[in-house]
């Protein structure tokens, strides 16, 4: 089944409200076991067209694609990466987790750490939060004044926009949850002593400033997403939809950007392989 990516797609200068969208939407597929399994069964045909692509993508060469991956905790990030991107080739690959900046990323700017976990070309790089915490959690817990963060949106432009001229694609993908599906989570990760590992104490304190997190996530939609580095709003409180539908995404990228395999100056017929 094809997806209607373009429905979850943040045109440029649209004005979002969270509020707004379903978190719990399934899109074609109904909310129960058979759309389930429906949505399981395009996964998988979707994950061998991404395998084929992907091996393309690195042996061409000439482009790079940046997917960017943010949400509030308990969003899905670390699920989302590890359904989608099994039977890749993790040598094509890389993912970046940023956690809080150290005191050495601290004495450079904050686009700094960032630059430097930007894919090269034939690779594609996963971000596990971004660039955009400094104009998510700086702005919301207080780290920075408004001054500062406020000139980083046109910064994060000019930096997305000159990745683009020199060949990096970039999808920026954000998880969108609701409170009670959070809260369903945390209490998972709770009652679950495999997961107890996954619960962080201090996330309380974010959830605490949800509606302070929406605002600044919905300033990010506004003021960043491009025709050629957009945002896509994934509803995730289903994760099986949110799985397809961002595959389809990043497969639709990719076929796209079309990748060939370099042309040899050879005959392999010719070639004969000593004993």
């Amino acid at each position: 089944m094809t997806l209607d990516t373009d429905r979850y797609r943040v045109k440029e200068n649209q004005k979002i409200i969270l509020a707004d969208i379903n978190p719990t939407d399934t899109g074609p597929y109904s909310n129960d076991k058979s759309g389930k399994k429906k949505a399981r069964k395009d996964l998988s045909a979707q994950k061998k067209q991404l395998a084929e692509l992907q091996n393309r993508f690195y042996a061409d060469g000439g482009k790079a694609l940046l997917i960017v991956l943010q949400a509030l905790d308990a969003g899905g990030k670390d699920g989302t990466i590890r359904k989608i991107m099994t039977g890749i080739n993790p040598q094509g690959v890389r993912v970046t987790s940023f956690k809080a900046p150290s005191s050495k990323e601290r004495a450079h700017d904050f686009l700094w750490r960032i630059h430097k976990a930007v894919p090269k070309k034939g690779m594609i790089g996963i971000f596990n939060r971004s660039h955009y915490e400094d104009v998510l959690v700086v702005r919301v817990r207080n780290f920075a004044p408004k001054e500062v963060w406020s000139k980083r949106f046109d910064a994060i432009n000019h930096f997305e926009e000159n990745l683009l001229n020199e060949g990096t694609e970039i999808v920026k993908i954000y998880l969108h949850i609701d409170k009670a599906e959070q809260k369903r989570r945390f209490e998972a990760r709770l009652n679950v002593p495999e997961k107890n590992w996954k619960f962080n104490p201090a996330d309380l304190d974010d959830r605490a400033l949800w509606q302070e997190y929406q605002r600044a996530f919905e300033d990010v939609f506004n003021k960043t997403s491009k025709i050629n580095s957009p945002w896509y709003i994934i509803p995730a409180n289903v994760k099986w939809y949110r799985d397809t539908l961002i595959s389809q995404i990043i497969l639709e990228k990719l076929l796209e950007i079309n990748p060939s395999y370099p042309k040899i100056d050879y005959d392999p017929k010719k070639i004969v392989i000593p004993d």
